[in-house]
């Protein structure tokens, strides 16, 4: 199967942030993870949260300032990192330029929490569409 980006339904979380999935349990029963794409505008960020499943991130594109857990650190294109199932963590674009970011879940079923608000939703539902600008 070949998904194409423009085939995909394109998610405007707000603030210039938009994600485009790519294959999730709305592709096929058979899943094993969750995969997409998230493009930031510069200055924006998605706020401090969690999963309730394990998620690894690939920087395609700019410059991501990131947290996770207790750790702070920058991201350059090319660089990765791996975020374990419950920890907070949040990534903002702290470029010039646009940020885009690869991501995979280790799940079908995921949720995001955010953090300031202890809210719990389905990942990219109606209710999970929520971006800033960057701090």
């Amino acid at each position: 199967m070949v998904i194409r980006a423009g085939q995909v339904e394109r998610f405007d979380r707000g603030a210039g942030v938009v994600t485009l999935p790519y294959v999730g349990r709305w592709n096929a029963e058979g899943n094993r993870v969750t995969t997409g794409m998230t493009v930031f505008a510069p200055g924006t960020a998605i706020p401090l949260h969690t999963h309730n499943v394990e998620e690894s991130v690939l920087v395609l594109e700019g410059e991501a300032a990131a947290v996770v857990g207790q750790d702070s650190f920058e991201l350059e294109a090319g660089d990765a990192t791996w975020v374990p199932a419950g920890v907070p963590h949040r990534f903002a674009n702290r470029g010039q330029g646009p940020m885009r970011i690869y991501w995979v879940y280790g799940g079908r079923e995921v949720t995001r929490t955010i953090v300031a608000t202890g809210e719990t939703v389905e990942h990219l539902s109606e209710a999970d569409r929520g971006a800033t600008r960057a701090e």
